[in-house]
C-alpha cells in the first residue's frame, strides 16, 4: 500500500508560533552553553545550530517549491522536535537532548537534496555559517555526538 500525501494534506504551521518556539530555544541554549562555560567546545557549536535547523525545517515545510514528498520528510523532523520521548529527551538531560533532533533534522535535510534546490535551503537559512558546511559538519560528527548506536537507530527511522 502506497501512501501519498499532497500539499492541500500537509498539516498547518502557524509560523508565528513556530518562530517563538525558535526564540524560546535558542535563548535557552544561550543561557546553558554560558552557565556550563562551554562557549568553546565542539558540542555548543553543535547545540548552537539547533535552533537554525529547526527554524529551516519550517521554512521549507511552508515554502511551495519544496515537493510534498520531501515535505512529508521535513514535517517529520519538526515534529522529532516535539516529541518528548525521543532518543536524548531534552527534560531529562536538559539542551544536550536536542543533539539527538539536530541529527534527525540534518539527515532529513541531506535527504530531500537529492531533488531540492540547494537556493532555497540557502534563502530559509539563520546560521552563520553555509547551510551545506553545517550539514556536512554535523554528519561528519553524528557519530562522536550521539554514540554508534544511536546514530544507527536514527539513520533507521530516516530510510
Amino acid at each position: 500500500m502506497t501512501v501519498t500525501t499532497s500539499v492541500e494534506t500537509q498539516p498547518e504551521i502557524n509560523r508565528d508560533r513556530a518562530s517563538r518556539f525558535y526564540d524560546r530555544l535558542r535563548a535557552r541554549i544561550h543561557r546553558f552553553v554560558k552557565a556550563r562555560g562551554v562557549v568553546a567546545t565542539k558540542s555548543a557549536s553543535f547545540l548552537l545550530l539547533v535552533p537554525d535547523v529547526f527554524m529551516l525545517l519550517i521554512r521549507l515545510v511552508t515554502d511551495p517549491r519544496v515537493s510534498g514528498k520531501n515535505k512529508t520528510l521535513l514535517g517529520s523532523g519538526v515534529a522529532y522536535y516535539f516529541f518528548p520521548f525521543d532518543f536524548m529527551p531534552e527534560a531529562i538531560i536538559g539542551p544536550f537532548g536536542f543533539i539527538d533532533d539536530l541529527i534527525f533534522g540534518v539527515y532529513m535535510l541531506n535527504k530531500i537534496l537529492a531533488d531540492t534546490d540547494v537556493k532555497i535551503l540557502r534563502e530559509h537559512w539563520s546560521g552563520e555559517e553555509d547551510v551545506l558546511a553545517a550539514i556536512q559538519r554535523v554528519l561528519n560528527a553524528a557519530d562522536n555526538l550521539v554514540g554508534a548506536d544511536l546514530l544507527a537507530k536514527l539513520k533507521k527511522m530516516v530510510r
